[in-house]
This record gives structure tokens, sequence and C-alpha cells, in this order.
């Protein structure tokens, strides 16, 4: 374990690095081309930078357990991205709480949700996984385990997010809106906009054929203290069988987790559905009960099978997922979606 530890630390310096350095479809990754089968995808235009760093554990013929946790780091990182990690914003009292998840082909897995100041959630969520007999930590007890674990505590409220939580609250009007989390996709001519809420779930298979996923996020802006949403609830946000494949989700975790929405989207394709129409029936399910709420709500679907095939659907247009592979290393494509 320490040695692929401290193969995991090399990657995140490097490939953080080169992922932060540039925009989204910057430059491409060219080591470790000669790897073949190997993929990354996740979700949203960030899933680009992150692929890239995650490519630089699978282009080298690591483990995709280690690429799925280098990969989501980034965007956990970046102090640009309000919804994901340590620039996230806060809850309606101004406090900023993480949630992430992790999971191996196998079945192993581990979380945490409402983790306040960590910066990387998923690694403290990777240490509840190899190192406790739990699944799921969660506020102070998950914090009191990171700091056991040698994590720093820090502030994780940046000044640009408690700016634009002292603005939220001249009217402490909260309504999550359809593709409130799509950012600016630059010339890729698909929506943009400026966000309250989202997640980055990623989904990775290596050049020997592991699977693996992770997923993290700050959860919806202004939410209420104590609420967690799907991104930590194994078979909610994320789920990996080794045998069949892994999906993961975004939106709005609510409807995710009244579904169990990404166990479903596994368990579809374990039955002979593609990816793609596998993450349709997902969304249908939650269309069907809740015709009236879906028609203002966002919820989409990302999923690969062990064959490294993808697909991904969404209630409304606007959702997009990024692709990284030995082919394509800058790929940002629309999911279909349901109206």
């Amino acid at each position: 374990m320490a040695d692929r530890r401290d193969f995991l630390k090399a990657s995140v310096l490097g490939a953080s690095a080169l992922a932060l350095a540039g925009k989204a479809g910057a430059s491409s990754i060219t080591a470790g081309r000669h790897v073949t089968g190997a993929r990354v995808v996740s979700t949203w235009d960030f899933g680009v930078a992150a692929n890239q760093a995650a490519w630089s554990v699978l282009g080298q013929g690591g483990h995709a357990l280690d690429a799925v946790e280098t990969g989501v780091m980034v965007p956990e990182a970046d102090l640009k991205n309000h919804s994901v990690g340590r620039a996230g914003y806060p809850d309606r009292d101004g406090h900023v709480s993480l949630d992430a998840s992790i999971m191996d082909a196998d079945g192993s897995c581990g979380a945490v949700a409402a983790l306040e100041h960590i910066a990387h959630p998923i690694q403290v969520a990777r240490r509840v996984m190899e190192r406790t007999p739990h699944v799921l930590l969660v506020g102070d007890g998950a914090l009191q385990f990171a700091l056991e674990q040698g994590f720093k505590k820090e502030e994780l409220l940046t000044p640009e997010s408690e700016q634009a939580w002292r603005e939220w609250l001249q009217t402490a009007h909260y309504q999550p809106s359809v593709n409130s989390e799509v950012r600016s996709y630059g010339k890729t001519g698909l929506p943009g906009g400026s966000g309250n809420h989202d997640t980055i779930g990623m989904l990775a298979i290596d050049a020997q054929g592991r699977l693996a996923g992770a997923c993290t996020t700050s959860g919806m802006a202004w939410k209420m203290r104590g609420r967690v949403g799907d991104s930590p609830i194994i078979g909610a946000g994320l789920y990996v069988d080794g045998e069949v494949g892994a999906a993961t989700s975004t939106g709005v975790g609510e409807e995710v987790i009244r579904n169990v929405g990404s166990f479903l989207v596994v368990e579809l394709m374990r039955q002979g559905r593609s990816p793609q129409d596998a993450c349709r029936e997902a969304v249908m399910r939650i269309v069907k009960r809740r015709p009236q709420a879906s028609k203002d709500l966002q919820v989409g679907f990302l999923a690969m099978n062990r064959h490294g095939d993808v697909g991904a659907w969404a209630i409304q247009p606007g959702f997009s997922y990024a692709v990284c592979d030995s082919q394509r290393q800058n790929g940002l494509l629309p999911a279909k979606s349901v109206f």
C-alpha cells in the first residue's frame, strides 16, 4: 500500500499542476498512449482537467482506483469551482461542508458526508474504505477521523464564496434551478451560465480492465445545515460492479436518492442494456414518478460498462460529460435528454 500511496502522491503533484495550468481542452497528455483499453469519463466541463490528471495514472498502466482519486482532486482544489471542494459555496449558515465517495470494482467503498475543514474529502473517503470497517462517516465524526489520519484542518470559506453568501443573505431565496450548475463551455457551443450546485462524478477503467469510480461535491449552495445529497451515498451518486460496469449522477441529489439511481443504472446494464439505454431508463423512472416536478429540475446519469462503452442521459438539455482515453484527450460531449 505504501508504494501505491507514493505513486498516487507523485501523480497528484504532477497531474494537478498540468491540469490546473490550462483551461478545459488546453493540452493533451501524451504519456502512456501505448496503453490500450484504458478510459476515464467524468461529469461537466471541469471533468476535462480532472480527466487529464486521471490519465497521468492510467496512461502509465496505473490502477483505476488511484486514477479517479487523483482526477477528482483537481476540481476539489480549484478555487474557481464553487460546487466542488474547498471553494464551494456554503450552507445558509455560512459553513462549507463537503461530501465524497469512492468505490472499487470488488465492492469496496468509502464515503464522508457533511465534512468541514478538510480540502480533499475524496482522500478521506478512501481512508474510510481502507482503514475502517465502515462505509460512511459524517460530520464531526468524519472530521475527527480525518484529523487522526493526519489531514490538515483548514478554513474552507474563501473570500469570494463568503461574499456570494452575504449577497444571498439579502434575500435568502432558495430554489435550485435547471442547469444552474452549468458553467461556461467556451467554444463548444453548449449552454453556459453560473452555477449554484453540482458534482463531479468520475468513472475509469484501466489497462487491466479494472473499474473504479469517485464522486465529490460541496453540495447545493445555501442548503440547510446538515443536508446531504446523493454524492456520498453508495448506490445513489455512485456505484461500481467490476463484473458489469459503473455509474454516477449529477443534479438534484434528492431525486437520485429516491430512485437509488446509480445502482439502478448498473443493474439495468447487468440485464443487458447499453450504458446509454440504462441511463435513459433511470432518468425516465424519475420523470414518471414526478412528472410535474421534473419539468423544473435536472438529473443526469453517466455510465461505463466493463468493456469501456460509455453513455449518458439527463432530464433537461445542457448536461455534458468529458471523455479521455488513448485516442481522445479533450472530448466534451453533450448528453441526450428527455425534454
